[in-house]
């Protein structure tokens, strides 16, 4: 025979609970009172906490100037270094700045005598500090004041500028203009000093012009940042052989270390052209650090009369044509009576002179089977990768090698431990900037500064930083935490006694109504869930009441503190998740705390009824 199936409707266990509430509302009323007097409260609480500290970091967030970085020095900054940052995902800006020195402008508005010393800041794209305080990134011939420069200028957004740009060269005033235009002033917040902000290369070029050099981009005059040479030693040619104190006095204040003498056929193979008869051949060579022109000078000297010819050289110079394929080149200087001497053709570039330019320098001799070019692009290996510059075919070498100006291996030389670039506009080599002088670095959050700041230590660099700013709010948020949830759970506790108090004392007096319901058919499953049902719609009904007495409150409390607050920030305010979590924390609390009285029901017997009537 099958078990019989209960007829009972489905929820009576959950409507009894409600009406039984319902019946005791004065007593249901009190409890959801108590709970909520103690959730209302703890979310007043919890609101303040988040909106103070969330109000103090949109202002350190929302003002880049928190977010920004300054080295507290003078540095020297590669560009690998940029890159290297620029790639961080902590950085969200980062630009190389120049010395405050050669920054300075004057700055004034067209047909007005009045002028003001102003400092020059760099900017490029995506700098925080412009677009966030109300800017847009100015494009060459445009510029960005600052509110204080805008003020003593008396300028507004569209007005032309004249930039001017000074320096003292040959002991003569030098004066260069340009024109601006205003295209953004910026916030007060931003820069409480006067500054222009322009394109990075508008600063670099008016460094430039300071530092003496031409700008022909924007038809600066001026000199041109040759690289200075560098060789590894000197071929030393003279006609009678060197004593040993000879020898030895070529290698004291020289910056030669070593003096080596070469036989016919090492100096065949060194240089690709016979030892003309009777005469010695020397091989002085640094130590360390390359020579410069003053070396040779010097060994000059102390050959005077000796009729010696000073062949200066640089080793590991690997010099390619467009097709890849290497050339094994010499450099010669020679004039006229020394190739004579030597018994070799005249050289179209004549002697060597430590100042000559491209014009001397790209020259060469091509070997044989190069003969027919007239004109070929050259490739050589130099810091941080290759240089690329055509020379110009000045006839066939005479020797097993191309030759070239000893000009031009110097200049090659020196970019192996040096920066040096090849300007295609004005046709020469030009000594490329070592490096920066500093920075401006913006972090993505400013929780990403502490991390920053302590990159910047490890590389013993000295910045300037809203660190300390930035870690009072951290331990005011960890501060406020730590009393919240302290007083939460003291709150918490006190909320569960009165529920399990309030529960099970609900459970005792209604023993004989739950023995009639037992006797009735319902089982200790069904009564076990009867305190369970009321338990959370308790602390449903505390929650609804909580959060109401929560936004009257918040809403009193911004209005109190409206005036200190800007627009849409609040002291007190809750992200909606947080009342979801109210609500499933509360019930979950209100669960436990109805255990012990559903327990209770389960051990009420169905006689019990009986027995009372």
């Amino acid at each position: 025979m099958k078990p019989s199936q209960s007829t009972e409707p489905k929820g009576v266990i959950t409507r009894l609970a409600l009406l039984d509430l319902r019946h005791e509302w004065i007593l249901t009323l009190c409890m959801v009172l108590a709970i909520a007097a103690v959730l209302a409260p703890l979310l007043i609480l919890l609101g303040l906490k988040h909106g103070t500290v969330q109000t103090m970091r949109d202002r350190l967030v929302e003002d880049p100037v928190n977010r920004e970085i300054r080295p507290a020095r003078t540095l020297q900054l590669s560009t690998k270094w940029f890159e290297e940052f620029k790639q961080r995902p902590d950085v969200e800006f980062v630009i190389p700045t120049i010395l405050r020195g050669s920054s300075i402008v004057r700055l004034s508005k067209p047909g007005e005598r009045k002028r003001l010393v102003i400092d020059l800041v760099p900017t490029a794209p995506n700098d925080p500090l412009i677009l966030e305080n109300e800017g847009i990134v100015p494009k060459e011939g445009e510029c960005v004041l600052s509110y204080s420069a805008a003020e003593e200028l008396g300028v507004k957004i569209g007005d032309m500028l004249i930039a001017e740009v000074t320096r003292t060269r040959k002991r003569r005033r030098e004066l260069v203009k340009t024109d601006l235009k205003i295209v953004a002033i910026l916030n007060p917040r931003a820069d409480v000093l006067s500054r222009v902000y322009t394109p990075f290369q508008f600063v670099n070029d008016v460094e430039a012009y300071r530092e003496g050099r031409a700008v022909p981009t924007r038809n600066w005059a001026g000199g041109k940042a040759l690289p200075p040479l560098s060789y590894d030693g000197l071929w030393v040619l003279i006609p009678r052989p060197l004593s040993s104190i000879e020898e030895t006095t070529l290698t004291i204040g020289t910056g030669l270390a070593d003096i080596n003498s070469l036989d016919a056929k090492e100096f065949l193979q060194h240089l690709g052209f016979p030892l003309p008869n009777g005469y010695s051949a020397y091989q002085l060579l640094a130590k360390g650090s390359p020579i410069l022109v003053s070396s040779i000078k010097s060994v000059k000297n102390k050959l005077r009369g000796k009729s010696a010819i000073l062949l200066p050289f640089a080793q590991g110079i690997k010099i390619t044509d467009v097709n890849g394929e290497k050339l094994k080149v010499i450099g010669l200087s020679l004039s006229e009576s020394q190739t004579v001497t030597l018994g070799l053709p005249k050289l179209p570039w004549g002697k060597f002179n430590a100042t000559a330019d491209f014009t001397k320098q790209g020259q060469m001799l091509f070997p044989e089977n190069l003969a027919e070019q007239q004109n070929l692009m050259l490739s050589s290996k130099i810091l941080e990768g290759d240089i690329q510059f055509p020379v110009t075919q000045r006839g066939t070498s005479f020797s097993n090698y191309a030759i070239v100006p000893s000009e031009l291996i110097g200049t090659l030389r020196t970019g192996q431990s040096s920066k040096i670039i090849f300007d295609k506009g004005q046709k020469t080599f030009l000594l490329a900037k070592a490096g920066y002088r500093g920075f401006r670095l913006y972090a993505r959050s400013i929780d990403d500064i502490p991390t920053l700041y302590r990159e910047f230590l490890d590389q013993e660099i000295d910045v300037i930083t809203q660190v300390h700013e930035i870690e009072k709010v951290k331990v005011l948020d960890r501060g406020l935490t730590r009393i919240f949830w302290l007083v939460a759970l003291v709150g918490i506790a006190g909320g569960m006694a009165a529920l399990i108090a309030s529960l099970y004392a609900s459970v005792e007096r209604k023993k004989r109504d739950i023995s009639v319901l037992r006797l009735m058919g319902l089982s200790r499953t069904q009564v076990f869930q009867f305190p369970i049902h009321q338990g959370l719609t308790i602390a449903i009904m505390s929650v609804i009441v909580a959060i109401g007495g929560y936004a009257l409150l918040a809403s009193i409390i911004n209005l109190v503190f409206a005036a200190d607050l800007r627009l849409g920030q609040k002291i007190c305010t809750l992200p909606y998740s947080y009342f979801v979590m109210t609500f499933f924390v509360t019930a979950g609390m209100a669960a436990l705390s109805s255990l012990l009285a559903a327990w209770k029901t389960t051990s009420i017997d169905p006689a019990e009824a009986i027995r009372e009537e």
